[in-house]
């Protein structure tokens, strides 16, 4: 009955031992007596060893199983086998300090549920390390399974602040690879540009590569240098809301240099260009009546040379090239607006929008084609960003990637009892 309970295969119950806060457990296999690898002779016992394991909660309490694995030696003298521990990966695979349905249970609960390492560590009566290696373990064989995800017809990438490392204190970054049609977390790599995105792209087949059509990025030079050598098939698209950012930027700087070239400082709170911050930024719809007069108020008031004015109206124009989705009519908008815009007598901001409007134009008006953006990418970054803030940061990569697909890259969770765990890192004893 007690085997029955445990509900392991083909064990029998040595014993148990039970106080306040954990059960112990004392099992042994029952399978036949094994052939040698080698040569197949039926071997011979030659002892025991003792392997103790985090189990899951026995009766609401920690479990360890002691499991008592059989030794076995060979009987022919010539064979080279010698001797040999069995292994039921049943239980527990090699090198693992959780039984297998213990190491499933913590993987479905930190990658599906969100849950810390540190709660499901506690849960178990285990330490830190012990559960994170069967999360890593497990999950990269889950995340690196062939079949999460097949064809892409939309790519994007984005950047990630990954860690602030030493010895300066710099900032390092990671670049999301998402399929922005069906909203899925394909790949994490270091970096943002360079080598390391090129080398995930050329790893797909050609094929594979030849099917995505479309690949979105924000304004950035360094994924459209990477998406020219790995997709040129691809039409590239420039995200909407990115170029409007952009645009918002430029008023901005242009209202901190009037602010300090008309009253000589930053900007205070009673200061009208100041005041009106937030309005310059605001869509006109938005503004409503009461607002646009206010605004209007405060540039007669701070704005005497009229650029902080030009510099608006040069956002709403940009904004106007999205209120349609003719392709041939955002081509001969956008053509306007850089002759407009960069013209010598137009302030320097709005000249210099003029010009990244220039370098994207095919770019920016892709977007009137295929209506494809960058947001399903922001979606995956907020959701890699909650992982980082249930984890309270990350320093290895390795981990970091793992646990941010397991969560945002729609594995197929009913393969994870059928895979193998990838290696780990041998810890010590894993009661902590």
């Amino acid at each position: 009955m007690l085997e029955r309970l445990v509900g392991l295969p083909e064990v029998t119950v040595l014993g148990l031992f039970s106080d306040d806060e954990r059960v112990e457990l004392h099992i042994e296999s029952i399978l036949q007596r094994p052939g040698c690898p080698e040569c197949g002779v039926l071997a011979r016992l030659k002892g025991w060893r003792e392997v103790i394991l985090v189990d899951l909660q026995f009766a609401g309490k920690a479990a360890a199983l002691h499991w008592h694995k059989r030794r076995w030696r060979c009987v022919e003298e010539m064979c080279p086998m010698g001797s040999w521990t069995e292994q039921d990966d049943r239980i527990a695979h090699s090198r693992m300090k959780l039984t297998r349905r213990a190491a499933l249970r913590a993987t479905e609960d930190v990658g599906r549920k969100g849950r810390t390492v540190t709660e499901v560590a506690d849960e178990l009566g285990c330490d830190w390390h012990t559960v994170n290696d069967v999360v890593v373990a497990y999950g990269e064989a889950l995340v690196d399974h062939a079949g999460r995800f097949s064809n892409v017809e939309a790519l994007g990438l984005d950047e990630t602040a990954f860690v602030r490392a030493a010895p300066y204190h710099r900032t390092e970054f990671v670049t999301s690879i998402v399929d922005v049609k069906f909203g899925q977390l394909l790949d994490l790599v270091p970096g943002r540009g360079g080598p390391a995105p090129r080398e995930w792209l050329l790893g797909r087949s050609p094929q594979w590569r030849e099917g995505v059509k479309f690949a979105t990025l924000d304004l950035s030079g360094a994924y459209k240098a990477v998406l020219d050598a790995c997709l040129p098939n691809a039409t590239q698209v420039a995200d909407p809301f990115h170029l409007i950012k952009l645009a918002n930027e430029r008023i901005d700087e242009c209202r901190r240099r009037i602010q300090n070239e008309v009253l000589g400082h930053r900007g205070r709170k009673n200061d009208p260009l100041y005041r009106a911050r937030r309005l310059l930024t605001l869509a006109e719809q938005h503004l409503g009546e009461q607002g646009a007069h206010k605004m209007r108020g405060l540039l007669r008031a701070g704005d005497p040379y009229g650029h902080v004015a030009v510099a608006w109206e040069a956002k709403e124009a940009v904004r106007e090239l999205y209120g349609h989705q003719d392709q041939a009519l955002a081509l001969e908008w956008l053509d306007s607006l850089v002759e407009d815009f960069t013209d010598s007598i137009r302030p320097p901001e709005v000249r210099s929008l003029g010009r990244t409007l220039r370098r994207w134009r095919s770019e920016i008006t892709a977007w009137h084609a295929c209506h494809f953006t960058n947001g399903p990418t922001e979606a995956m970054n907020n959701l890699i960003k909650r992982i980082k803030r249930v984890a309270f940061g990350f320093t290895n990569f390795r981990n970091y990637r793992v646990r941010a697909l397991l969560y945002a890259g729609k594995p197929d969770w009913s393969l994870l009892a059928t895979l193998s765990p990838r290696g780990t890192s041998s810890s010590s004893d894993p009661w902590g």
